[in-house]
């Protein structure tokens, strides 16, 4: 990708010359080539701009640079300076994909006018091919990670490099931050996906029958066992299994847990036989296990058996950047669910959530976007407790309105990496309004660049 927004090519020095001053005084940037082959060594489909070229040049003529152009990404506008009384050329050139062509000599007024829209087009282009981009990705089944703060970045690049693997991973997150969603996205887009995802909430089930929901048991082992039981380790064998608050296990059980998760093999209740169990195992907890082995609370060989990843998961108060997005999603698969219209968020009502510290994290944002679409907008003030207190109090419209735009404009500068051009494209701003942006919220691109 280059910085530059028009590429010119002619062969002679002087046009080129008086074309780099003529544009520039226009306030537009502009790069000057002397013939077709180096330009187009500079081009990429994310070219954010034109390609301005005469239609005479010695090798590569207009109509070829065309062609090549068109290659590479057939949505760069290109335009063609062709002489007068060349009609059959201009004709040809918009027969071949040209964006508009104009004859020497040419009015100024009328370029400038002509590379602006050809501009325009282009950003366009960019910014439809970025969202179809994006709807592709919502529309792949299986759960997704949302988020463009650092946080959840520094979580995606944890994962990502785990996703193949078979490797147990522990998860340490608040109560409701998300840690069965990516245990269940781990899952999804890992190799094990064709077979099931089993989840079992520890602290849910009664000390007297979390083994035989781990283990199985067979008829008799105990009262009331009239039937075989298949355990959630059996049927998670080639897939995944979550244990979901694994602080919550009793320490009797732990240590079976832990001859399990070393051997890869079960014995029901009543069975003296093993079974081998191909089990990838995600653990999750809301407690630091370390410290709570240090009280021996929990065994301190378990909680290293289970530690071979440890991923920590950042409360929504930490990413707070991420709540339009999240809340955006949230209220989609609502208003589908319940056949119910899709309200958009005013700028006021987003900076509320943004003011919240979300005790319940990521649940309690799905919640409220779940009453958003059954009661309306006036949730958001009135009957939303989340949202009541000292908010109002503490902040006016503006500087609620200037927290907002702060905090979107930041991450789509994180998500792009500091590029100028990326986050223009992203937020559909013009250069100048971003920039007058940044400066007023004291926003650096530097501090982006990875």
């Amino acid at each position: 990708m280059t910085d530059a927004t028009i590429f010119f090519v002619d062969d002679e020095a002087d046009i080129r010359q008086v074309m780099q001053q003529t544009l520039t005084l226009e306030g537009l940037q502009v790069r000057c080539f002397a013939d077709g082959r180096s330009a187009l060594a500079e081009l990429s489909s994310e070219f954010v701009g034109v390609v301005l070229c005469d239609y005479h040049m010695p090798g590569m003529d207009g109509l070829a640079l065309l062609r090549a152009v068109r290659d590479i990404d057939d949505a760069i506008p290109v335009i063609i300076l062709t002489g007068q009384g060349d009609i059959s050329t201009a004709v040809s050139a918009m027969q071949q994909g040209a964006y508009d062509f104009i004859e020497k000599p040419f009015n100024h007024e009328e370029l400038i006018e002509l590379l602006k829209r050809a501009q325009e087009k282009r950003q366009l282009a960019l910014e439809n091919r970025q969202l179809k981009a994006q709807l592709r990705q919502f529309a792949r089944p299986g759960p997704r990670l949302l988020g463009d703060s650092p946080s959840m970045k520094r979580v995606m690049a944890m994962i990502d490099p785990l996703l193949d693997t078979s490797a147990d991973i522990l998860l340490r997150g608040e109560t409701g931050a998300g840690k069965d969603a990516i245990a269940r996205y781990i899952h999804e887009n890992s190799p094990r996906s064709n077979h099931n995802f089993v989840a079992i909430n520890c602290g849910a089930v009664p000390d007297n029958l979390i083994e035989s929901e781990l283990f199985g048991h067979e008829a008799g082992a105990f009262t009331g066992a009239d039937k075989r039981r298949i355990g959630k380790f059996e049927h998670a064998n080639k897939g995944t299994l979550f244990l979901d608050e694994v602080e919550s296990m009793p320490l009797s059980l732990q240590i079976k847990l832990l001859r399990v998760l070393e051997e890869r093999k079960v014995e029901r209740l009543g069975s003296n036989q093993t079974i081998d169990v191909d089990v990838r195992i995600i653990a999750a907890s809301k407690s630091d296990l370390k410290a709570l082995s240090d009280r021996d609370d929990f065994r301190a060989d378990l909680y290293y058996r289970l530690n071979v990843v440890e991923v920590d998961i950042p409360p929504l108060r930490e990413r707070k950047e991420d709540i339009p997005l999240l809340f955006h999603h949230f209220v989609l698969i609502a208003a589908a669910r319940y056949d119910r219209e899709s309200i958009p968020l005013d700028a006021n009502q987003a900076a509320r959530l943004m003011q919240h510290d979300w005790p319940g994290n990521v649940r309690e944002l799905r919640n409220l976007a779940e009453r958003y679409v059954l009661m309306g907008p006036a949730v958001l003030e009135t009957g939303a407790e989340t949202l009541t207190g000292d908010v109002q109090d503490q902040q006016s419209l503006p500087d609620m309105v200037d927290a907002f735009e702060r905090s979107v404009i930041s991450s789509a500068l994180q998500a792009c990496q500091g590029s100028i051009k990326e986050t223009m494209v992203r937020l559909g701003l013009a250069r100048k309004t971003l920039y007058d942006k940044m400066k007023k919220h004291g926003l650096d691109k530097a501090e982006f660049k990875e």
